[in-house]
Order: C-alpha cells, then structure tokens, then sequence
C-alpha cells in the first residue's frame, strides 16, 4: 500500500511539471483545476485536487463528557475530460485520506483501501442524450449527488447518511427536455456499491429511476446542484426531484452501504429493499432552500435492514460580503423491527465565509442532536476548511 501511494504521488508530481513546462498548451485559473489539451486535438485533461481539515468536537450531555478530533476529513485527486471525440467523456476521481478509504477493509473489496470513487465514461450519442458506464454516483437524492466540496454546511445530513443510494458500477441513460425543464435518469447497476471485486454477492442488481422538473427554467451555472446561492439568482429558480430505487436480493445493510448480511453458515443473506426519494432545491436573491424525504422498505423480518423514513429542509442567506447563515432540521423515523440505527433529530445552525465560491471556504456548524425515547443528547461543534485547485 506504500509503495502505491509512493507511485502514485510520483506520477502527479512528474505530470504536473510537464504541465507547466507545456506553456502554450496549459491554461489554469484557481478554482477551475489544470487544463491541458493535445496539439493534435485527440484529447482534453483537466487534473485538480481538494482537501477538507476538519476539527469535531461533542458533548454528551447526559455523561458530561467531551471528546474532539482533528482530521484531514477528504482529500480527493480529480482527472476529467474527454478522449478522440469531445462527445466521449471520462472522469476519474481518487479518494486518499484515511478517512476515505475506511469502506475498503472487508473481503468483499479485497481487503484493501477503497480508493477508487469515480471511474466512468459519457457519451454524448445525441442532441440531450447521454448513457454512462462505469462507476459513479447513482441518479438518487440531491444532496447525495452534490459534491461533498460544494455543501452549505460543514458535512451532509443524518437523511444522507441512513437513506442515500451512493456510488455503484453499472449503466445509467439520461436525458434532458431543449429547454432542460424536464430531465430523465434511468441507471441499472449491480446494487453492492463501489469497488466490490466478489462475484455479485446479492445474485441480484438494482434498477434506480428519477425525474426532476424545473419549472422556473435552468440554474445559473448548474445552481440546482450546488448548496448557497452564490450566482446571487436574479429570479426564482425551483428544482423539484422524484427518484424510486429498487435493490433486489440486496446483500447489505443499507443496500449500496453497511456490511455484508451473512447467516450463521456463512452464506449471503438477500431482501429486496425500495427506496423512494423526493427533494427540492429553490435559490432567489441570496436565499436558498433546499430539502429531502425519504423511505426505505425491505421484506425482511429480521431487522437487519436499515429501514424508516428521514426527513431533512435547510436554509441559508448569503450576504453580499459572502458570509452565509443558514439553519438545518432533520429527523429519522427508523422502523421498530430494524437494528442498523435508531430514531434521531438534529437541529443545526452554520455560518460559512466564502472567499471564493465553494474552492475556498471556511465553514463552521454547532448542532443539537437527541435520540427520542432515549436520555442521550449532544451537542457538537465543528469546523472545516475547504481547499480546491
């Protein structure tokens, strides 16, 4: 693993001095990553990087104790661009923080780390038409979706964590109305998420289906995708997204996530889990809204199946001096019969300072957290800064 590590940092270093001895070729500019096109106009590459360091404290209220960390929480490394025609685009994305890539350790993922987060290629075929293949984040809940560098608070909600679908290998087919009020996304995927090397231990796979509708027409600069309104929209804009999921013989926890389900023989255990998901996003003047709900279902009677429903709406104003206050409320109902995790609610409230957009921002989020029907409370403060070339 060091001696990968020890490459792979060797190569970027050797690639990215080439990049600036190419002067006529390179163009850069902060925030929108190294770009490097062919002479022969065979290839285009664009190369970034981004790291979050984030300090997290909590205090239990109920044991008055107090414990924090101090951590680099993502480092991610960013290739993308397209290949002999600019209709064929690819994107790579690696994880190498510890943090990261924690997810890897079980035999399913060969025992190793889970660096690989995004490895697809999208072909332009028509005129709004587009099929993915390869592994990348599947068409579920948009806070999901929206990049764990462009968030309105510090990290994603307790509703992400417990409901959402995450990354999968498999195909996706989208598609989008000429003037993108309507969008369609249809993926069909193997269901045990990323970097899984075991043969399919589900034996079944997952069809994942959404539909988005924008009334109001398009988000300045895909606004519909990001948290804050940093485009400052000059006239309401709404997003609203409708996704149904289905995960057959699933043999994890959380279907895409948590740990492989196994019975006393040491064999596979396999339920259908149905997800539906519906969430909006709304930006006008500074303010912005966004929120989610969500449910899951499985026909298992065991309760080893992160099952119930979530809820979650944050808001936020961004002053014209780039600083942001925004609040957050979230509640999971789980379902009695599960064991994976129980009821929770969370009241959030965060300040963020924008020096230039999402690329260069320090945000900073204090949060109470309760669990109905149980004498534990928390309160947790926590601090991010956010860099990206």
């Amino acid at each position: 693993m060091k001696f990968f590590k020890k490459t792979l940092l060797s190569l970027i270093l050797v690639f990215s001095v080439q990049l600036v001895n190419a002067q006529d070729t390179l163009s850069s500019t902060w925030g929108k990553r190294l770009n490097f096109v062919a002479k022969d106009s065979t290839f285009a590459l664009k190369f970034g990087f981004r790291f979050q360091t984030l300090y997290d404290g909590r205090y239990n209220l109920d044991t008055d104790e107090y414990q924090d960390a101090l951590l680099v929480r993502r480092t991610r490394l960013k290739f993308d661009g397209w290949a002999i025609d600019p209709n064929i685009i690819y994107k790579l994305e690696l994880a190498v923080s510890n943090r990261d890539q924690r997810s890897g350790h079980n035999n399913e993922s060969g025992n190793t780390a889970n660096i690989v987060l995004d490895a697809v290629v999208k072909w332009k075929f028509a005129d709004n038409w587009q099929v993915w293949w390869g592994q990348t984040k599947l068409p579920g809940n948009r806070e999901r979706v929206i990049s764990s560098q462009n968030l309105q608070f510090v990290d994603r909600s307790l509703v992400n964590s417990r409901y959402n679908l995450d990354r999968d290998v498999g195909i996706q087919l989208r598609h989008k109305s000429s003037n993108d009020m309507f969008r369609q996304m249809l993926a069909v995927s193997l269901g045990e998420g990323r970097n899984v090397i075991a043969r399919n231990p589900g034996s079944g796979h997952q069809i994942t289906g959404r539909l988005e509708f924008l009334p109001m027409g398009s988000f300045t600069g895909k606004g519909d995708y990001f948290g804050s309104d940093l485009k400052r929209e000059p006239s309401p804009k709404l997003s609203i997204g409708i996704t149904g999921d289905l995960n057959l013989n699933a043999a994890r926890s959380r279907g895409n996530l948590g740990g492989f389900l196994v019975d006393v023989d040491g064999e596979y255990i396999g339920s259908d889990l149905t997800s539906f998901i519906a969430d909006m996003m709304f930006k006008y003047n500074g303010f912005s809204a966004m929120s989610e709900f969500a449910a899951r279902s499985s026909d298992d009677d065991t309760g080893v199946y992160g099952t119930g429903t979530g809820f979650v709406f944050q808001a936020g104003y961004l002053f014209p001096s780039n600083w942001e206050v925004a609040g957050r409320f979230t509640n999971i109902d789980a379902d009695a019969i599960q064991t994976v995790f129980a009821d929770q609610r969370e009241y959030t409230l965060g300040l963020s300072r924008y020096v230039s957009g999402h690329d260069l921002k320090f945000q900073t989020d204090i949060s109470y957290q309760s669990f109905p029907g149980q004498t534990t409370e928390y309160l947790i403060f926590r601090f991010q800064t956010e860099i990206a070339l």
